[in-house]
C-alpha cells in the first residue's frame, strides 16, 4: 500500500466538496497482478497465459460528529473502471453504503460463502454455466444500510432500477434488466457463540431478494441460507440458494434455479492451505408444467474443485483442479470438462 498525499475529498467526488472543505482526508492506492496458466481437457485450450492487473484508490475522512466516510474507486484490466463506493460509518447508528454497481451488497454478499483455499469451486477458471447464484441488487446502483453487533449483522439494500449501474452524478440510467423495476434485499448473519470459544467460529446466514416487474411476469425472487464453521485450522460450510425468474409468458423456458454447495478447507500452516468444494446447480419448473420433459440429470450441473494456495509475503501461488459435468445444462458440444489452473498473485 502506498500513501500518495493528503487531498480534499473533492478530488474524489464533486458531490463531497462541502465536506472536503472542512476536513482533508487520506488517499491510498492498493493493487496487484494475477498471472494464470490454464489447461483444459476435452477442449482446445488455445493460449493458456492470462494476466489480470487491478488497482483500487481509497479516500477517507472524518466529520466533526465522529462519523467517518470512505470513497473507493476500483479499476480492473486495461485500466477499465469497475466500481465506485461511498461508505458512511455512523457510529452506533450503523453504516450507509452508496454503490454504483458491482457492489456485493444485499444477498450478493452470500452468493457463495463456502471456505476455499483460493476461489469458489465454480469460479477458478472453468466456465460452467452455473445459474441461481444470488445477486439481488448487488450489480445495480444501490443504497445499503447495515447494522452490526458482535459477530452479527443486518443489511437492507434497495435499487431503484435493478440491473442499472451508474457512476456519474447528476445523471440517470433508464435501462435495467428487461422488464424489471425496483429491487429489495435483506441479509442477516448470526454468530450464536453463546459465550463459548468453541462456537465463536459458527455463523448462520440467510438473505432474500425481491424485484418488481413491469411486464406480464410475476415478481422475481432469490434466496440463500447456510452456515460456516471455523474451528482451529479447519473450516466447513454448507449452503442452499435459489432463483425464481418470474417467467410467466414463455412456455418453453425454465423459471427456477436451485443451487447446493459445500466446502472444507484446512490451513496446514500460516502459509499453506488446501480445500475441496462442490457446487450443484439445477433448473426446474417450466411455466407450462406439461412441457417439462427433460430428465433431471440433463437439468443439473455439478462442479468439483480441489485447490491449494501458498503465500510468501506479497506473493501467492494458487493451484486448482476443477471438473464439471453437464456444463451449461448440456447445451454445448463438450458436456463434461475439467481444467487445471495455476496462478501467481502479486500484491502491492
Amino acid at each position: 500500500m502506498n500513501k500518495l498525499t493528503k487531498v480534499g475529498c473533492s478530488a474524489l467526488c464533486g458531490s463531497l466538496a462541502a465536506i472536503s472543505a472542512a476536513n482533508a482526508g487520506d488517499l491510498t492506492v492498493t493493487g496487484g497482478a494475477d498471472l494464470t496458466w490454464v489447461s483444459l481437457s476435452d477442449q482446445v485450450t488455445g493460449n493458456p497465459i492470462g494476466m489480470g492487473s487491478n488497482y483500487t484508490m481509497k479516500g477517507s475522512g472524518e466529520l466533526d460528529n465522529g462519523w467517518t466516510f470512505d470513497m473507493t474507486i476500483a479499476n480492473t484490466n486495461a485500466n477499465a473502471f469497475s466500481s465506485a463506493v461511498l461508505d458512511i460509518t455512523m457510529g452506533d447508528l450503523g453504516s450507509l453504503n452508496i454503490n454504483g454497481g458491482d457492489s456485493g451488497n444485499g444477498v450478493q454478499a452470500f452468493d457463495d460463502m463456502m471456505p476455499t483455499a483460493w476461489e469458489e469451486a465454480h469460479g477458478a477458471g472453468l466456465s460452467t454455466g452455473v445459474r441461481g447464484l444470488v445477486s439481488g441488487v448487488g450489480p445495480s446502483a444501490n443504497i445499503q444500510y447495515k447494522k452490526t453487533w458482535g459477530g452479527n449483522s443486518l443489511a437492507l439494500a434497495w435499487a431503484p432500477l435493478k440491473g442499472a449501474a451508474d457512476w456519474a452524478d447528476k445523471s440517470t440510467v433508464k435501462v435495467g434488466a428487461a422488464g424489471v423495476g425496483a429491487g429489495y434485499d435483506i441479509a442477516i448473519n448470526l454468530n450464536p457463540d453463546f459465550g463459548t470459544e468453541i462456537l465463536s467460529g459458527l455463523n448462520f446466514f440467510t438473505a432474500a431478494h425481491m424485484a418488481e416487474t413491469m411486464d406480464a411476469r410475476d415478481e422475481q425472487y432469490q434466496g440463500v441460507v447456510g452456515l460456516t464453521f471455523d474451528i482451529g485450522p479447519f473450516a466447513f460450510g454448507h449452503q442452499w440458494s435459489g432463483e425464481y425468474s418470474g417467467a410467466a409468458v414463455d412456455t418453453t423456458a425454465y423459471n427456477t434455479y436451485k443451487n447446493h454447495a459445500y466446502g472444507v478447507a484446512f490451513n496446514i500452516n500460516d502459509d499453506l492451505s488446501i480445500s475441496y468444494g462442490k457446487m450443484s446447480s439445477r433448473k426446474a419448473y417450466y411455466t407450462n408444467s406439461n412441457a417439462q420433459i427433460t430428465p433431471e440429470d440433463g437439468r443439473r450441473i455439478e462442479v468439483n474443485s480441489v485447490q491449494a494456495a501458498y503465500t510468501m509475503g506479497g506473493a501467492s501461488v494458487r493451484l486448482a483442479s476443477v471438473s464439471a459435468d453437464n456444463i451449461f445444462f448440456g447445451t454445448t458440444t463438450s458436456d463434461d470438462v475439467s481444467a487445471t489452473i495455476l496462478s501467481l498473485g502479486l500484491a502491492f
